[in-house]
């Protein structure tokens, strides 16, 4: 079956996996989990749930548990009555109400306090609730999607997140993976943020040695932390093309590259310096073998620690690696090790 994911930017393989898992899972009525870090695009898999559903051409309405306070979350989900409350001049119908025969989005739901996930268990259990300061049962015909960046397992053994709510919501969980597992997505994301930041010129280039560098970093904050770098490149690059020398310290360094070491506007090889040895504070003989343990950490790393393979990229015997290694007494977690 063929879906409508065209808000989802990427190719990958574990991208992939989840259009798959979308296809299955957005024709039926079944309530989804979908789990991720920050920044990974929820809301966007979630949408495409819904558009993909035969509630396609109801409402879909959204609700972030996490910024609402509590104490107005229940009438914001629920409705209330006239005189339920302080300024409850008229009744008001909630978000359950306002999304009848769509979806419901429940965005992060390990923000729910512990009274209003007994409501929300209720509603899943028998498809109806009650407005805030009412008695009267009101039924609702809406498909619930609830979106995390929490562990709730472990929300539940912490007692923080009620057991019997986490298994009605996690019939089907779909995890949408972290931007450092989608491997070249990062470059078509980077295109796409940047084409769409250009405003009206031309969009920028990414030279190869940038391409590189943004491919290492493994992006904390996600899709949204590089929407918002390739904002601010659009913005600040005075080229036509963002170079290695217009990446910020964090990513360099990511990379394998020090401060001290750091790229002229070309993409070309620079030799250290004498310069660099001096500013670094080093003798030639420490600084040399500075540069060497980098890159044996860097090709010991790339090769996921396999020793033949590192070898191989550093044109070096597997038993020269070793002999190197027990030397140097380096090892996964060294303090000298470069940070990915």
């Amino acid at each position: 079956m063929s879906v409508d994911t065209s808000d989802i930017i990427g190719k990958s393989r574990v991208l992939r996996d989840v259009f798959n898992m979308l296809a299955k899972v957005a024709p039926t009525e079944t309530t989804v989990l979908v789990a991720g870090e920050s920044g990974t695009g929820k809301e966007l898999l979630v949408r495409a749930l819904h558009r993909n559903s035969q509630r396609r051409d109801k409402p879909m309405v959204p609700v972030n548990c996490g910024a609402i306070p509590k104490e107005l979350l229940e009438s914001e989900l629920f409705g209330h009555e006239k005189g339920a409350f302080t300024h409850a001049v008229r009744s008001r119908a909630g978000r359950f109400e306002m999304a009848e025969g769509g979806t419901l989005f429940l965005d992060e739901i390990g923000e729910l306090d512990m009274s209003l996930q007994v409501k929300i268990l209720r509603f899943l259990q028998e498809k109806e609730f009650e407005r805030v300061g009412g008695s009267k049962s009101i039924k609702a015909d809406v498909r619930v999607i609830a979106a995390t960046n929490r562990n709730l397992e472990e929300e539940v053994k912490s007692g923080c997140f009620r057991e019997d709510l986490f298994y009605r919501l996690n019939v089907i969980p779909i995890e949408l993976p972290p931007l450092r597992r989608r491997g070249d997505d990062v470059l078509l994301l980077a295109e796409h943020f940047l084409d769409k930041y250009s405003r009206g010129s031309k969009p920028l280039g990414i030279s190869s040695g940038a391409r590189d560098l943004l491919l290492n970093y493994p992006w904390p904050g996600n899709v949204r932390e590089l929407e918002n770098f390739m904002e601010r490149m659009s913005i600040l690059c005075d080229n036509n093309e963002i170079k290695p020398a217009d990446l910020p310290e964090k990513v360099l360094q990511a990379g394998g590259i020090e401060p001290e070491f750091r790229p002229d506007q070309g993409d070309g090889f620079k030799w250290p310096s004498l310069k660099d040895m001096q500013e670094s504070g080093l003798d030639l003989k420490d600084f040399l073998e500075n540069i060497e343990d980098r890159l044996l950490l860097e090709a010991l790393e790339n090769s996921e620690w396999v020793k033949n393979q590192a070898a191989e990229v550093l044109g070096i015997k597997r038993t020269t690696l070793i002999e190197k290694l027990k030397k140097k007494d380096l090892a996964p977690g060294s303090s000298t090790q470069i940070d990915k």
